[in-house]
């Protein structure tokens, strides 16, 4: 994963509460395994539409969603299609579980407001379309004044701002694991299984 420390873009308003996984990116595009060509086809049924709102925000990289955005099912590449798309923070007064925890392992930063604060982004994007999101300082900011701070537990922080997989996490922890090998050994020689 990429470190994303701050992100500063073009926003995209998505005005609706209770996006579901099945309309972020539907069955038929979960065929394949590669995390990454999925974004042609994110909201494939809505982008149908002429007047649908992302049509207006071309290179957005900032999505200000309803509440619930998620929901739905558990399937990962909701999160691969917003990334793929373009997207690197999507900003709502709330996400379903498992879509948050698929956008953080994606390096999508999920960032909850309350929505008096979701009015007031809405509002300054509409003067000016710029936000500037900074995840080491956890604050929303543009270039009028707005600041609009926001909460990450230290783990979703860390994995973010870093830019930290599962596996970059085990090998940062490597000194760790060779001191322990060192100390133990194994209950049975593992080189040479009996068959």
């Amino acid at each position: 994963m990429r470190p994303l420390p701050s992100v500063t873009g073009t926003v995209a308003v998505l005005d609706r509460a209770d996006v579901d996984t099945d309309q972020i990116i539907p069955k038929q595009f979960l065929k394949r395994i590669e995390r990454t060509g999925y974004g042609e086809f994110l909201f494939f049924d809505w982008m149908k539409d002429p007047d649908f709102e992302l049509h207006r925000y071309p290179g957005a990289s900032i999505l200000l969603a309803g509440p619930n955005f998620g929901c739905g099912s558990s399937r990962e590449h909701a999160a691969w299609a917003l990334e793929d798309y373009g997207f690197d923070v999507v900003i709502a007064p709330s996400f379903g579980d498992i879509f948050r925890t698929n956008a953080v392992n994606t390096g999508l930063a999920p960032i909850v407001v309350a929505p008096d604060q979701l009015a007031q982004l809405r509002e300054a994007v509409g003067l000016l379309n710029e936000l500037t999101v900074d995840l080491e300082n956890l604050v929303i900011t543009n270039t009028c004044g707005l600041r609009i701070p926001f909460e990450l537990d230290a783990h979703t922080q860390e994995t973010l701002v870093q830019g930290l997989d599962d596996i970059a996490r085990t090998l940062m922890r490597g000194a760790e694991i060779d001191a322990y090998e060192a100390t133990h050994s194994p209950p049975f020689d593992t080189r040479a299984l009996p068959v």
